[in-house]
């Protein structure tokens, strides 16, 4: 936090004057009673660039151009976590009836426990390992397992760190699902990590924490250590889109060279192996599925049983929303509490299962599989032949940089679509001086990731439950067939919203103001009685959606970083708002008295946390970067195994996908084979 003097005292006297101008003093504190200040100090410590937007509204008031913004930040504080120092004894907490902890209290002491990686220093490290895989989310978790579970020596790279539980489980305005600006504890920090959007006419440099970057978490486990954890399968029609539907114009839309048969068995395994809750099947649309979940789904409020109702008015079906979270104790870890912390945050009693604590702990426990934290990949390194001989590693140590090539076997790179993309062009050599796999100038291009329709709803009575993780209840009838649309997808109820996050959501309906008392009488009155519906549509793909590398900008190390272009297809735009008319429908037959339709415009490609398809596979190297297990073309001991495979991303959350892709994958890399 800054010194006292940061601000004058006249200047903070004004400052508290003007936060009580958001928040207001009535039967519960103003904004400057629960502790403001203190927050205002915190935050311009942290992101001292904001320090000249303060002072420019203690100047000027509402009539600073900044006004909207700081009416933003003081209400984030009033309603986020005490520990931000803007909610002195959760008091906004008590006003909107919202709380963190499960309907019964947690029962138990959390976090239950800590992950105990099986960490190397750099300076430790071996010359040599069996393979490298870089990267430990979904796919890297699964590649690492694999090997070390096939005798191979593994060492795990990953950009992040590993933090605790309690570091992951609380922070309201510092979790990759929040958008305040604050860098995520997940990772990566603004310092020293930035990337460029190109939009054509400048190149903008862009920090973490700002909309654009498209971050998806740097943590041991990756997203999967804080995500939804959605577990849907990709249907059948999702993997045929280019011949069910045709291919647009402008677009790249093209079949995958597998079928949902081809990975069914993988879906089933990861479902097991990762432990999945839910219901009998994921209805309309859905492929065969030849064994039931290994749990059923989690318990759910009324909350369920209102939109079920409005569902069958509409002739519509609904399925339960399948979770990676377990809804009985499985794999000797807790069911879920049902709190009101989820997605963006760690689990606090460890039944959200991710890489982290399923296939990552198999491989640790082989005694065969490392993990090197803090470190980036740089570069893949070829021998003067063209074949992958290991990676160059830097990282930085009681603040001295170190770099270092480690020869590998093989290499699995894991890193997430725009990351995964920019390792490939960074590693140049004469044979290949576009980057490695690049000679068709494919690297990079076909990103995409999900564009999200839905609606927000306010009602007359109480229909928040407060019962996590949220999602209870999803149709799949408009996953596909539309109409002249191309695809479609699922539409949920949304996981349970912390308030500073409905804060957000309300003030962008135009339910409630930014500032006043009826903006704090909306908040009391409408978190409970407000609801969302949301959903991911198909994308269709375009060629321009790409990640470069920018020469002229790098990274803390040196390496140069990723920049993206390009934009989404018209066609993505029209079922967006397809799935934003139906959840508008929806809410309203269940009740809603007022109901506002996302729609907003779009600007750049679309990423985030579903990024998928900058490598995309297929059967000809002329049009795919990877064959259909990952192989990168021309390089047999280089593999990839996450979302940048995908050709499509299909229109549920993709994570089931990429590990199953990674079992597939990773068994025809070791013939299926696993040490006894």
């Amino acid at each position: 936090m800054p010194g006292k003097q940061w601000m004058s005292e006249d200047d903070r006297v004004l400052l508290a004057s003007l936060m009580d101008e958001v928040v207001p003093a009535d039967d519960f504190p103003s904004a400057s009673q629960a502790g403001g200040l203190a927050f205002i100090g915190s935050i311009v410590a942290e992101r001292p660039d904001w320090l000249g937007r303060v002072t420019d509204v203690v100047r000027r008031g509402r009539a600073s151009e900044h006004w909207a913004w700081f009416a933003e930040l003081v209400a984030a504080g009033y309603y986020a976590d005490a520990d931000n120092g803007g909610n002195a004894g959760s008091a906004s907490w008590a006003m909107v009836g919202w709380r963190p902890e499960p309907v019964g209290g947690w029962g138990v002491e959390v976090p239950v426990r800590e992950a105990a990686p099986a960490t190397v220093h750099p300076r430790d490290l071996a010359d040599r390992y069996d393979a490298i895989v870089v990267g430990s989310g979904a796919g890297g978790g699964v590649a690492a397992c694999g090997l070390a579970e096939a005798g191979r020596t593994v060492l795990v790279v990953e950009a992040g760190g590993w933090p605790g539980i309690a570091a992951l489980s609380r922070d309201h305005l510092r979790n990759p699902r929040s958008d305040w600006g604050l860098a995520p504890h997940s990772g990566p920090s603004d310092d020293g990590n930035p990337r460029v959007v190109d939009d054509g006419r400048r190149r903008l440099p862009l920090r973490p924490s700002e909309n654009g970057w498209h971050n998806n978490a740097f943590t041991a486990g990756g997203g999967t250590r804080v995500y939804g954890a959605q577990a849907w399968r990709f249907a059948p029609l999702d993997f045929t889109m280019a011949s069910a539907y045709g291919v647009p114009a402008g677009s790249a839309l093209s079949d995958w060279p597998i079928t949902y048969e081809d990975l069914a068995p993988y879906y089933e395994r990861a479902e097991w192996e990762i432990g999945v809750s839910g219901g009998e099947d994921d209805g309309r649309w859905a492929g065969h599925r030849a064994r039931a979940l290994p749990m059923g789904a989690l318990p759910a409020g009324l909350t369920r049983e209102r939109l079920a109702a409005a569902a069958d008015s509409l002739g519509i079906s609904t399925v339960r929303v399948p979770l990676l979270v377990n809804s009985r104790e499985y794999l000797g870890r807790r069911p879920c509490a049902q709190c009101g912390l989820c997605v963006g945050f760690a689990c606090q009693v460890d039944a959200k299962n991710g890489s982290h604590n399923t296939v990552l702990t198999r491989a640790f426990a082989t005694g065969r599989a490392t993990i090197v934290l803090e470190t980036r990949a740089a570069r893949i390194r070829v021998n003067g032949e063209g074949r992958v001989v290991g990676v160059t590693l830097v990282g930085t140590v009681d603040g001295v940089a170190w770099r270092r090539d480690v020869d590998a076997g093989e290499v699995v790179v894991s890193a997430g679509a725009i990351e995964s993309a920019r390792l490939l062009l960074n590693s140049r050599s004469d044979r290949e001086p576009n980057g490695i796999g690049n000679n068709n100038d494919l690297v990079g291009r076909h990103l995409q990731g999900h564009l999200y329709g839905g609606a927000m709803g306010v009602f007359d009575d109480v229909v928040e439950d407060l019962v996590g993780p949220g999602p209870s209840i999803a149709t799949t009838d408009f996953r596909h067939r539309n109409g002249d649309l191309i695809g479609g997808g699922i539409i949920a109820n949304e996981f349970v919203a912390t308030p500073s996050s409905t804060f957000r959501y309300l003030v962008g309906a135009g339910f409630v103001p930014r500032a006043g008392l009826e903006s704090k009488r909306g908040m009391r009155d409408l978190v409970r009685r407000s609801m969302r519906l949301m959903g991911p549509i198909q994308e269709v793909t375009v060629a321009d959606a790409r990640v470069r590398v920018d020469d002229g900008v790098v990274d803390r190390h040196g390496v140069p970083v990723a920049r993206l272009s390009g934009g989404v297809h018209e066609e993505d735009l029209r079922a967006r708002d397809f799935t934003s008319r139906k959840s508008a429908e929806w809410l309203r037959a269940a009740g809603a008295r007022d109901v506002f339709e996302y729609r907003f415009p779009h600007r750049g490609p679309s990423g985030g946390q579903h990024q998928a398809g900058t490598l995309r596979m297929g059967d000809d190297p002329a049009t795919s970067v990877v064959d259909s297990f990952g192989r990168v073309w021309g390089h047999e001991n280089l593999r990839v195994m996450d979302g940048s495979v995908h050709v499509t991303n299909g229109g549920v959350n993709p994570v089931l996908t990429i590990f199953a892709t990674a079992l597939r994958s990773v068994e025809e890399m070791t013939g299926g084979r696993r040490a006894v």
